[in-house]
């Protein structure tokens, strides 16, 4: 009688071996090329996002400095006053109506005869802020539109040609700030202190002299 050829069959655990093998194989395989590709990507640290910043800033009141010292020996507004409202109402020349249409101020336009844009704006009125819809004038530049700012101050408005005398009249900044919000200038009813906020924490003070 033949013999039975005995089988000889692998257990299940041990079936398992050359797949967790190979998992592991796969995964470190995987954490190298991730460790790698670190390597070759750069993620700038705080410190460096806060220096462009710095840098850009530095930059934007650099370029307004000529002409606010150019409006300050002809009409006397300090050149504080002109850099730290442009700060404020363009948020450093990033806002639309400054990056798009070179209005730092947020001049708003009333004649038919202006170049202009209708865009949303924020007024606070009765105790709250609202959003409205509202035309402000478009410049050729930067520098045209801080000279009509200035000039807004000289010529005043229709209904009141002195409204503006107490800015163009300061001698500090602080003054000239208070001047500018009891004029009406603005609509926030902590706009004062936040010019006077922007012109000490940027050093502008040191314009005026």
């Amino acid at each position: 009688m033949a013999k039975r050829r005995k089988m000889n069959y692998a257990s299940p655990s041990t079936n398992k071996i050359p797949v967790i093998f190979s998992i592991a194989v796969i995964l470190i395989g995987l954490l190298v090329v991730m460790s790698s590709l670190k390597k070759f990507t750069h993620t700038p640290d705080q410190g460096a996002i806060e220096e462009n910043v710095q840098m850009k800033n530095e930059e934007f009141i650099n370029r307004l400095v000529p002409v606010a010292k150019e409006l300050h020996q002809a009409h006397g507004i300090l050149p504080s006053i002109i850099i730290g409202q442009a700060i404020l109402e363009s948020d450093w020349g990033s806002s639309e109506l400054s990056a798009k249409y070179n209005n730092l101020f947020g001049i708003k336009s009333f004649s038919p005869n202006d170049d202009s844009i209708k865009l949303k704006t924020k007024e606070f009125k009765d105790g709250k802020w609202i959003e409205i819809n509202a035309n402000f004038k478009v410049y050729a530049s930067w520098e045209d539109c801080m000279r009509d700012h200035t000039l807004l101050f000289v010529n005043g408005v229709d209904w009141d040609p002195y409204l503006y005398q107490g800015v163009l009249l300061a001698s500090d900044y602080k003054t000239a700030a208070n001047a500018l919000q009891a004029a009406g200038y603005a609509t926030d009813p902590d706009y004062a202190s936040k010019i006077i906020s922007v012109i000490e924490k940027n050093e502008l003070y040191q314009y005026d002299k």
